[in-house]
């Protein structure tokens, strides 16, 4: 299975970097590819709801930058990780400058490679997941009907066996 992660956390070292680094380790190990951006490192823009991705582009993005990587690769992807810290009870702001970019790509429908979805979070207060759980419940298992492979978070007993093992059953 060909996995794209996108990890929107700027530190390198920190909960979320090990969140991935864990996933994609089991992933490799079980025969999967990963591919794994660090969004933070990217010159990605924001949408500028031009529409021209939904006119004379025919789906493409009228912007040329970082985002042409993720892309070429989104378009034969069979699973999506997103891997956050949690800002202000919502995933970073550059994740979710991805994510708005994915309108000329997911919609109206997303490829029809894409079929799963995970989402890994970090927080300093184990009650601030609520916003970045409405997004992947209503953006991704809901509207885009992708199956939901989980929402696993550095307050999670087990957090890292639980990546692995989930990992392991794709």
């Amino acid at each position: 299975m060909k996995i794209l992660v996108l990890n929107g956390s700027p530190r390198p070292n920190g909960n979320t970097a090990a969140m991935v680094k864990t996933f994609k380790a089991e992933a490799d190990a079980n025969g999967h590819s990963v591919v794994d951006f660090n969004v933070c490192r990217m010159n990605i823009k924001g949408c500028l709801a031009c529409e021209y991705c939904h006119g004379k582009g025919h789906g493409e993005c009228a912007q040329k930058d970082d985002m042409q990587q993720i892309y070429k690769e989104l378009k034969d992807t069979e699973m999506l990780v997103l891997a956050a810290p949690i800002y202000y009870h919502g995933i970073s702001a550059q994740l979710k400058c991805v994510i708005d970019r994915f309108y000329s790509a997911l919609y109206p429908t997303a490829p029809r490679t894409l079929k799963k979805v995970a989402m890994f979070l970090s927080s300093g207060d184990n009650n601030m997941y609520d916003g970045a759980k409405f997004s992947y419940d209503g953006d991704f298992l809901g509207y885009l009907g992708l199956e939901g492979c989980g929402i696993f978070t550095n307050h999670d007993r087990d957090v890292m066996k639980k990546i692995a093992d989930m990992a392991k059953v794709l």
